[in-house]
């Protein structure tokens, strides 16, 4: 379809008629033909999502409500028993000491490696010498494999040779057992996890202080603001929306840590340090007798729980859009 659009002539010509094509109407063909290339850039992207995301899901979703043994994995023939295994879970006695060890190992971690990233990162908006040297540094315990960082920690929290306890008696204090003592072991593992979230939270929440204009600073240091009142101020509000996706991610992290846990204790002594991640992992994996629908269960369970916070970070992050 055209339109046709009559134009004013100039002083003494003619009247002169131009041939518009209406916007609004294209052909189809072109139209069509614009879809499968629109479709054709997004297909690595869905079968990506598919492969490595939907079917893993789908999967764990069938593991779990199916009673799967090593005959009926092979076979494809497991009996289908519902949501049992959900209600096995849910109604064991380890149930509530896992998900209150997850609930401290989790939280503590977090709190701990926010507050310290942050006063590092502040710390290292101030350009000194060797600042970026010292930046670097503090990087290290995330370039090392996990394997190796609870080898090492293992080592030194060792009761008899381990160098914290030689710290503690050489000034007069008495050995602990930090990793084979029910009171400490969870505290063990989690002094191990902080240390290794601290460079991830240093360089999300330094980032975010680089795009923190340095004049609203010095308009609040003119208005006589010192560097605490700056801090609650300026910085910390300025930073919630970096802080909240950097707490988000290491809750989702922290959810799923295992190899820490049960390289240095294993989910023991008694249970003690065994967290929801760790039993799914020791049920399918550990005992030497695959049980994989209930590892399976576990598994959902902490997907829901990751789901559920993520979601109250996008309502969150959607009210502060539209206030």
């Amino acid at each position: 379809m055209t339109t046709s659009l009559t134009r004013r002539p100039a002083p003494g010509t003619d009247t002169v008629s131009v041939t518009v094509p209406d916007p609004r109407k294209r052909r189809p063909s072109r139209l069509l033909g614009s879809r499968w290339v629109a479709f054709g850039f997004a297909a690595p992207l869905i079968a990506y999502l598919l492969v490595f995301y939907a079917f893993p899901l789908i999967r764990s979703v069938d593991l779990s409500i199916h009673d799967y043994t090593i005959r009926a994995f092979v076979q494809g023939n497991a009996e289908f028993v519902g949501f049992d295994n959900y209600a096995a879970i849910l109604s064991s006695p380890l149930f509530g000491q896992a998900l209150v060890n997850t609930t401290l190992f989790v939280v503590v971690s977090l709190l701990f490696q926010y507050a310290i990233g942050l006063a590092l990162a502040v710390f290292f908006r101030s350009n000194f010498p060797l600042s970026g040297l010292l930046r670097g540094l503090f990087l290290v315990p995330w370039l090392l494999p996990l394997i190796v960082s609870a080898s090492v920690w293992s080592w030194m929290l060792n009761s008899d040779s381990g160098i914290v306890n030689s710290v503690i008696v050489a000034f007069g204090g008495e050995q602990i057992n930090w990793l084979t003592s029910p009171e400490t072991a969870l505290t063990s593992v989690i002094i191990a996890n902080i240390w290794l979230g601290i460079p991830f939270n240093l360089v999300i929440l330094y980032a975010g202080l680089q795009n923190i204009s340095l004049d609203v600073y010095e308009a609040a240091s003119l208005d006589g603001a010192g560097a605490w009142r700056q801090f609650w101020s300026i910085t910390f509000p300025l930073l919630k929306p970096v802080s909240a996706i950097t707490l988000l991610l290491g809750l989702v992290y922290t959810l799923k840590v295992v190899d820490i846990i049960w390289i240095m204790t294993a989910g023991g002594p008694a249970n003690s340090s065994t967290t929801l991640a760790i039993w799914s992992y020791r049920e399918a994996f550990g005992t030497g007798q695959p049980d994989l629908s209930p590892a399976a269960a576990v598994g959902n369970l902490l997907i829901v729980i990751a789901l559920i916070f993520g979601f109250f970070y996008l309502r969150i992050q959607r009210r502060e859009a539209n206030s």
